[in-house]
């Protein structure tokens, strides 16, 4: 029998990533690890509303969305325990600058360069709802198909109850596959 633990939200681990943007002129990063997919062609970043990066992402209408490995985690970890408003986190990466002209992390290899289509405020934070323009690839992270390949990125995982990073795991099958063996055997 299932226990009822409360109203426990328990869609984690997420993906640990940067989010940057200008602010005054400058890059500015924060660790964000409430991030999600709304459509096929939109994700979600939500950020407590008395975050400083928030202003800028406001007022340019972008931001990046940059995959977080353990090659940079104290980095990134930092962003989320410094305020931009008190210290200034542009010397923290190595900006590179996107078409649209938003700050990416050159560490981080996998980026996204977003537009803000709308933002949802709901219990002091503002939901981002965006657009992804570029997405860019290190190659070091691109089979030789040159899609994507998670095995090589290996992103960093958040879970929220217990504030713990971990790693992905090994491949446990292709999506459909489980559920085609499971129909042979219902016939």
């Amino acid at each position: 029998m299932k226990k009822n633990i409360g109203n426990t939200l328990a869609l984690y681990p997420m993906p640990t990533v940067v989010i940057g943007a200008k602010v005054n002129g400058k890059a500015s990063w924060t660790l964000v690890a409430h991030v999600g997919i709304v459509a096929h062609d939109r994700l979600l970043v939500s950020l407590h509303s008395a975050h400083y990066i928030n202003k800028g992402i406001k007022e340019s209408g972008h931001l990046s969305v940059n995959i977080v490995t353990e090659d940079f985690l104290s980095k990134a970890d930092y962003c989320g325990i410094v305020s931009g408003g008190k210290t200034d986190k542009s010397v923290v990466f190595d900006s590179v600058t996107g078409d649209d002209g938003t700050p990416m992390a050159r560490e981080s290899p996998l980026s996204m360069e977003c537009k803000v289509e709308d933002v949802y405020e709901c219990n002091g934070f503002e939901n981002f709802i965006c657009s992804v323009s570029r997405t860019y690839a290190d190659d070091s992270v691109l089979g030789t198909d040159g899609k994507l390949d998670y095995d090589r990125l290996k992103p960093v995982l958040f879970e929220f109850p217990t504030y713990r990073y971990l790693r992905t795991g090994s491949i446990i099958g292709h999506c459909t596959d489980a559920g085609r063996k499971y129909k042979e055997n219902q016939s």
